[in-house]
């Protein structure tokens, strides 16, 4: 059952963004596009294996006919046939089938359009790869369509503000626990960069401060007075803040002790 009910979803979906949008031509197109280069880059992979029961390469009088001839043929063909009758459905379809696995003939074969050589196995004929690779990935963004760009960018827009609004208001809870800490100097930075807010608020505050009185116990109330002792000069953590609580002589002052991570 729950087999049925995702096949049902598919073709809801297939129906809604493909048929109902009109994009069937490009879909077909794209389907027979990748099954053609995937069908005969493997008729190539077993022709070399010398797979016994597989057919080898097409020969006329004893040239071997390429499958970009093929391709080239059908691309003329479908592109006559499209440009001259612009048929409807279904003969579109078909159409657009045939342009599509000659496309994927043709492309497969893409390295010698540009050697004139049969680079096929070489290093060359990666570039038959390539071209594929850009094919499909411009087929694609056209079948997904410009609406379909346009909802991800809303969408993405969405998330980012709610980040930038979950973030603001972060920063605002911790320059009130700042101020509530007497931490006022960087209650005032982190206004403006939220990152000094988050750290100052997660840090110790002054022992004598609404926030000091009501949550530390003694142990914390004893580590904040010891970090303060100094008149509250340094609003630095760690290493900076032990070298700007230096007088000149280059000594740290003696009643200032090294920031608590604790809050």
């Amino acid at each position: 059952m729950e087999l049925l009910g995702v096949v049902a979803s598919v073709g809801s979906l297939y129906e809604r963004a493909i048929v109902d949008t009109g994009k069937l031509p490009e879909f077909l197109f794209f389907v027979a596009f990748l099954v053609s280069f995937g069908f005969i880059r493997s008729s190539a992979h077993m022709i070399r294996a010398q797979v016994s029961w597989w057919p080898g390469n097409v020969e006329v009088g004893g040239t071997h006919i390429h499958h970009l001839v093929w391709g080239i043929l059908l691309i003329l063909i479908s592109g006559y046939l499209a440009v001259s009758f612009e048929p409807d459905s279904p003969e579109a379809e078909l159409v657009a089938i045939a342009f599509g696995i000659g496309a994927g003939l043709t492309l497969d074969e893409f390295a010698l359009w540009l050697t004139l050589r049969d680079v096929y196995w070489e290093q060359e004929g990666r570039r038959s790869i390539d071209a594929v690779i850009i094919v499909t990935a411009i087929a694609g963004l056209i079948l997904i369509g410009f609406r379909a760009w346009v909802d991800l960018a809303t969408g993405v827009e969405d998330f980012v503000l709610h980040v930038v609004g979950w973030s603001t208001l972060l920063t605002l809870v911790c320059v009130v626990i700042n101020l509530l800490k007497e931490k006022f100097g960087v209650a005032i930075v982190g206004f403006f960069i939220g990152p000094v807010a988050w750290v100052g608020a997660a840090r110790l505050g002054r022992p004598d401060s609404p926030w000091g009185r009501r949550r530390y116990s003694e142990s914390k109330r004893k580590r904040a007075t010891e970090r303060f002792a100094g008149g509250g000069r340094h609003v630095l953590p760690g290493r900076l803040g032990v070298w700007a609580r230096r007088d000149p002589a280059g000594q740290a002052d003696a009643g200032s002790a090294p920031d608590d991570p604790g809050g």
